[in-house]
Parts: structure tokens; C-alpha cells; sequence
């Protein structure tokens, strides 16, 4: 075993992921956070594998990360999806830093102690998503920004201590768009107990009202335009955010179809003797079609991760890459496991089925950034060129 691969065994070990998988199920019956696992996981080291080696963490890329998470999901899709959170701005801070931008080295050094990231960025009916913003930012003299404004889907919620939030502030000839983090002693926030959804209940991803939260000038790290724009924070966040979604929702269908495959082995037919389903032709047909989907799904995120770990330049078709990436790989594992279901049989519809579980879980992957059209829309336009006026 090289030293990769010991590194990997100890961030999360078999052990450690079978605790894990123990208690998904009753963390998404009781609509209950992770507490455990977040625990078990800060204690092995897994929240900073982005972190560098000097700051105490693993120093691992995002190919790396990408596996990793793709293995967590295996075992509790809700858990992975919410430490998505988390590593997504580690992730960040790693890839400027190896760019040369130091703005947020901050967050690798806190993360090293120990601090927990969470994303305030999602806004209801925003689908500009990144490029503008609904919550007002509003200037101080001493470089300090009120925030106000609410935010949704912001998972991590009972246990983040760093939460990373935008607005826009609009005092000057033209607006711009600040972005910066508050801590969990922050006043002027409310966290709401509203995450009572069909899937991904672990992660608690509950809606953050902004009531003039201040962020100090030295936790103000970006001001950007409205609108679309090349600056290396904006192909950081998506860079990591879509290739993790991906290696999660990877997870999800590599879990399923080890599921469908052990039940397929384990139903019988009356009608053909007691003979396995696995020697069902249209029982092998759907495990087939599984398998060959899910084929498709690893070596697109390994290249995704290991071209951004090497500053591959694509230029213009980067953002097509990822996007189709976060997509594929969804919109893959929601087909898997509807096929896993549909090899399993009615058992898969009880509540206490893991199956049932993924299906409820995998619904989830269609919400994300980028949506399909928001998907579709950008590698349109990278092949086509925009809209003609």
C-alpha cells in the first residue's frame, strides 16, 4: 500500500465508514444532524485534507478530495453532501493559494484548528446565483459591511463556525458584490428550524436570516462586479463546488448498484423454480445498463480534479466542463438508482429500505448549481456563442 492510499485509510477507514453507514439511517428517520459523524471526522483529520501539512492537515488536491467524498457517499449521502460545504472553501483557499492568491489563507489556518466552514451564498429565485445577489451590504466607514438578507440551503447549520456570505452593496455609481465571513458569536443573524425535506435530512441545510450582520474589513476578502466575470474566486468556488457534487452523487450511484446487485443475487423466482433474479434476462439487462452508466461517471470526475490539481488551462471551456460534470453525474445516479429500484422490487419502497434512502437522497442532486438549464445554457453558449439582441 503506497503512502496515498494509507493517507486515504486514515482520514477514513473502513471502520470509521461502517460506523458511519450505521447511522445514516436513523439520523434521515429523526430529521437529525450528524453530530456523530461530523465528530468522528474532525478527529480523524478528514476535515482538512485540503489544509497544508504546515497548518496540520493532509494537503491533498481536489482529485483527491473527489475520492474521497465519493467514498463517504457511499455510506451517508447526507453527511458527505454537508461536509461538501465545509471542503468546498478549504478547496477554494487551496486552489488560489496554489495560484498565487493568498486572500484566503486565513481559512486554511483556522480550518487547521479546527474552525467549521459553511456556504451563506444560496438565495431564493436568485438563479444568477454567484452574479448578483439579493442581500444588501451596506458600507461602514471602517471597511466593515452590514449584511441583510436571507439565505437558504445553508447545511452545516447546527455546527458551522465560519459562514461565508455575499450582497450587494449598491452606495456607489456602480454596484458591487462583497463577499466575506462571519463567525457563529457574529450578531444579527437567525438560524430557522425549517429543514423538514423529502432527502438529504442529515445535512440541515436551514434557512440563514441576516439581520445586519457585520463583517469586519479584515473578513471582507472580494469585491466584485454584478455579473459574469474572470476573477480566480468565481472558478475556484465552481471548480470545487461542482466536482465535489459530482464525487457525492457518484457515491449515491456506485451505492446503489452494489444494492441492487446484492439483492438481484439474493431474490428468488417462484415462477422459475427458486432461481436467482440474477439469472433473469431483463433483471441482467437493468444491472447491465447500471453498470455501463456508472462506467462513465469515475474517470470524467478523476480528470475533472486532476486538470484543476494541475492548472490545466481549457480557457473558455472550463466552466462547460464543470457544469457538465456536476450534471452528468446526477442526473447518472438518479437513473441508477431508479434501476437498482426497479431490480429490487417492492422492498425498496418501505421507509427503512437504504434504497428508498438513496432515491429520496439522489432527488436532491437536480437543485444544485448548476441546474440543467443553467447547464445547458453555458455550454451553449461556450460551443455557439450567446444570444444574438
Amino acid at each position: 500500500m503506497n503512502d496515498q492510499q494509507n493517507l486515504y485509510k486514515a482520514l477514513l477507514n473502513d471502520e470509521l465508514l461502517e460506523r458511519i453507514r450505521s447511522r445514516a439511517a436513523g439520523y434521515d428517520k429523526n430529521n437529525q444532524f450528524f453530530h456523530e459523524d461530523l465528530k468522528e471526522l474532525q478527529d480523524s483529520g478528514y476535515l482538512k485534507m485540503f489544509v497544508p501539512k504546515d497548518d496540520g492537515g493532509s494537503g491533498l488536491g481536489l482529485e483527491a478530495a473527489a475520492l474521497l467524498q465519493r467514498r463517504l457517499a457511499t455510506a451517508a449521502p447526507a453527511t458527505a453532501l454537508a461536509v461538501n460545504m465545509h471542503l468546498v472553501w478549504t478547496g477554494v483557499a487551496h486552489l488560489l493559494a496554489q495560484r498565487g492568491d493568498t486572500s484566503l489563507d486565513f481559512v486554511l489556518h483556522e480550518a487547521g484548528q479546527g474552525e467549521v466552514f459553511a456556504f451563506g451564498n444560496s438565495e431564493a429565485g436568485n438563479d444568477s446565483v454567484l452574479f448578483d445577489s439579493r442581500t444588501e451590504a451596506v458600507p461602514s466607514d471602517d471597511g466593515s459591511y452590514s449584511f441583510t438578507g436571507t439565505k437558504i440551503f445553508t447545511s452545516l447549520s447546527p455546527a458551522w463556525t465560519r459562514l461565508g456570505i455575499f450582497g450587494k452593496d449598491s452606495s456607489g455609481p456602480e454596484p458591487v458584490l462583497v463577499h466575506g465571513f462571519i463567525t457563529r458569536d457574529t450578531p444579527g443573524y437567525r438560524i430557522l428550524d425549517d429543514w423538514d425535506t423529502v432527502g438529504m435530512r442529515a445535512s440541515q441545510s436551514n434557512t440563514t436570516v441576516l439581520e445586519g450582520a457585520i463583517v469586519p474589513s479584515n473578513r471582507v476578502f472580494r469585491k466584485l462586479p454584478v455579473g459574469p466575470n474572470a476573477d480566480p474566486l468565481i472558478f475556484a468556488i465552481f471548480a470545487c463546488f461542482e466536482t465535489l457534487l459530482a464525487a457525492v452523487y457518484t457515491g449515491v450511484g456506485d451505492r446503489a448498484l452494489e444494492l441492487g446487485v446484492a439483492t438481484a443475487k439474493r431474490r428468488t423466482s417462484f415462477k422459475n423454480g427458486g432461481r436467482s433474479y440474477a439469472q433473469d434476462p431483463d433483471i441482467r439487462w437493468k444491472v447491465a445498463d447500471a453498470a455501463i452508466a456508472m462506467d462513465a461517471i469515475l474517470p470524467q470526475l478523476l480528470t475533472v480534479g486532476r486538470d484543476v490539481d494541475s492548472l490545466v488551462d481549457h480557457g473558455s471551456k472550463w466552466f462547460p466542463k464543470l457544469v457538465g460534470l456536476k450534471v452528468r453525474a446526477t442526473e447518472t445516479a438518479r437513473t441508477v438508482v431508479d434501476l437498482a429500484i426497479r431490480v429490487s422490487g417492492g422492498g425498496s419502497y418501505s421507509s427503512s429500505s437504504e434504497l428508498g434512502r438513496l432515491y429520496r437522497d439522489v432527488l436532491a442532486g437536480m437543485f444544485h448549481p448548476s441546474d440543467d438549464e443553467s447547464a445547458h445554457a453555458t455550454v451553449a453558449n461556450a460551443w455557439l456563442g450567446p444570444i444574438e439582441s
